[in-house]
């Protein structure tokens, strides 16, 4: 599968840029087995010109013949190598960067490239009902891992203090886990599904 690089893309988002743009299919809550309640959802991961992805994903519960029943969810959030930010980034709130974007360069990227032969990334995502994820991980090729920092819960937001994503593209189609620790439980599978790019 190839891969078309905005010309206004940041050089820094050119390990995420097989994520851009919009994925649609469906999957399955919990282990993923027969009886398992089934999704479809639609994941789009944009950018604007800074170092950074806009993703949304929203989702609906689906029947047995992949009719939409009624909306599940939906989060939001931004994606980005994790590195020290600095004046030429922008924020915090509307602060404006001095330079944009703050690396210029392939060769500048690759000063953060880890030992692993990845880049190190950060994810932050919120969800309805109070819930906001920080991630950390890492992104090797077409293939991502990323584990929670910090959940942060609203007074009266349901019980929920860790998780951990998979994301992986496989012949073309972005493939992803998710599972979670919630309601007294340690990490266990919540959702996993199969993507095709829309767009």
């Amino acid at each position: 599968m190839s891969i078309d690089l905005p010309t206004d893309l940041t050089p820094e988002l050119v390990p995420l840029s097989w994520l851009l743009g919009t994925w649609e299919g469906t999957g399955m809550l919990g282990e993923g087995t027969a009886d398992s309640e089934r999704f479809s959802q639609r994941v789009t991961f944009s950018q604007n010109g800074l170092p950074y992805l806009q993703y949304t994903a929203e989702s609906w519960l689906i029947d047995e013949q992949g009719s939409q029943l009624r909306p599940l969810s939906v989060e939001t959030g931004f994606w980005a190598l994790d590195r020290k930010l600095n004046d030429a980034d922008v924020g915090p709130g509307l602060s404006p960067a001095d330079i944009v974007p703050s690396l210029k360069t392939a060769d500048e990227v690759e000063q953060f490239r880890n030992a692993a032969g990845g880049f190190d990334i950060t994810a932050t995502i919120v969800h309805p009902g109070g819930i906001a994820e920080l991630y950390y991980g890492s992104i090797k090729g077409p293939q991502i891992q990323l584990s929670t920092d910090l959940v942060m819960r609203g007074q009266h937001s349901k019980e929920y203090t860790a998780a951990t994503r998979l994301f992986g593209l496989v012949e073309g189609n972005l493939y992803w886990r998710w599972d979670v620790a919630a309601d007294g439980n340690s990490l266990e599978a919540h959702a996993s599904a199969i993507l095709k790019k829309a767009s």
